[in-house]
């Protein structure tokens, strides 16, 4: 997070924000500057991602869906953007300990002992340390004795869209990305490729609720897509991974998508449409789709 902060610096906070005579390398004002930094990279990243998202990928008709909630993507715009700042909060205390100096990110390649192929470990490592974390962590906040405290906000989405993504309690946002940045304190990492990361994992987190369930055939029981992340917000139990299906093999929560097999959300509007009962809002039919009820947490 240096770099990004040493850039705003050098170009917009030392010239025209902060006095003269308070240096860059002051505690207090690097604590403001993360934080506003912080605040505004998560904004965009998240507005503009998930608009492109949105308005390019997501499938419309889903709305139709019984389960799509009135006026949700509008709530779940908001849902997010009052708990990003609470999140902010102990991540840039994160963020601070890396520009101190105390995690294990580097400036150049030729400080890591393997060179150019640690780049290429450090990547392939970064996301199967954080899909374990992550699954692990998910599993549990969905805890009865946790789940209506912290992670029930996030299932209100069980049709979600791209502005789901974000749309957690603060508590539940901050633990599920904390692997994210606590990686670079236990494992060297190159402070590009730790940005470069940080936003696909963001665009990763936007993509499984972007409703397109299109998987490659021979991909389909490797990697956690959209289609498996919605039999997650639907049936509950199922698919708590985040990039891959292996722990949620292990962990015997793996659920091949119902999308897949000719159960999906798609299959229950084109149901109802053959029924007569879609109207053009949606209709709501007491939890029940495609014969499956829906978990009702």
């Amino acid at each position: 997070m240096d770099l990004v902060l040493n850039v705003a610096d050098h170009y917009v906070l030392t010239p025209y924000v902060y006095p003269a005579w308070w240096p860059e390398e002051a505690a207090l004002r690097q604590i403001i500057s993360l934080l506003v930094l912080t605040n505004l990279g998560a904004a965009v990243l998240y507005l503009g991602l998930g608009a492109i998202s949105y308005v390019f990928i997501f499938d419309h008709n889903l709305m139709k869906h019984p389960h799509f909630l009135e006026n949700q993507v509008q709530r779940e715009i908001r849902y997010a953007m009052t708990s990003l700042p609470w999140i902010s909060i102990p991540t840039v205390a994160l963020f601070f300990a890396e520009v101190r100096g105390y995690s294990k990110l580097y400036d150049s390649v030729h400080e890591s002992a393997l060179g150019w192929p640690g780049l290429l470990l450090s990547m392939v490592s970064f996301l199967f340390f954080t899909d374990m974390c992550i699954y692990w962590i998910h599993r549990f906040l969905h805890h009865r004795l946790i789940y209506k405290l912290f992670h029930k906000p996030h299932h209100l989405w069980k049709i979600p869209t791209p502005f789901a993504s974000h749309a957690f309690h603060p508590v539940d946002g901050f633990m599920q990305g904390l692997p994210y940045h606590i990686y670079p304190f236990l494992f060297p990492l190159h402070k590009v490729l730790y940005l470069a990361l940080y936003i696909f994992v963001n665009i990763w987190t936007i993509s499984i609720h972007d409703g397109d369930y299109r998987v490659p055939g021979i991909m389909t029981g490797v990697i956690n897509c959209s289609a498996h992340h919605t039999d997650h917000h639907l049936f509950f139990d199922y698919n708590y991974g985040q990039y891959f299906t292996l722990w949620d093999r292990l962990g015997g929560s793996y659920k091949h998508p119902s999308a897949l097999m000719g159960k999906g959300p798609h299959d229950v509007i084109r149901k109802l449409q053959a029924e007569g009962k879609l109207g053009d809002d949606g209709v709501k039919v007491g939890g029940q789709v495609n014969g499956h009820s829906c978990k009702e947490e």
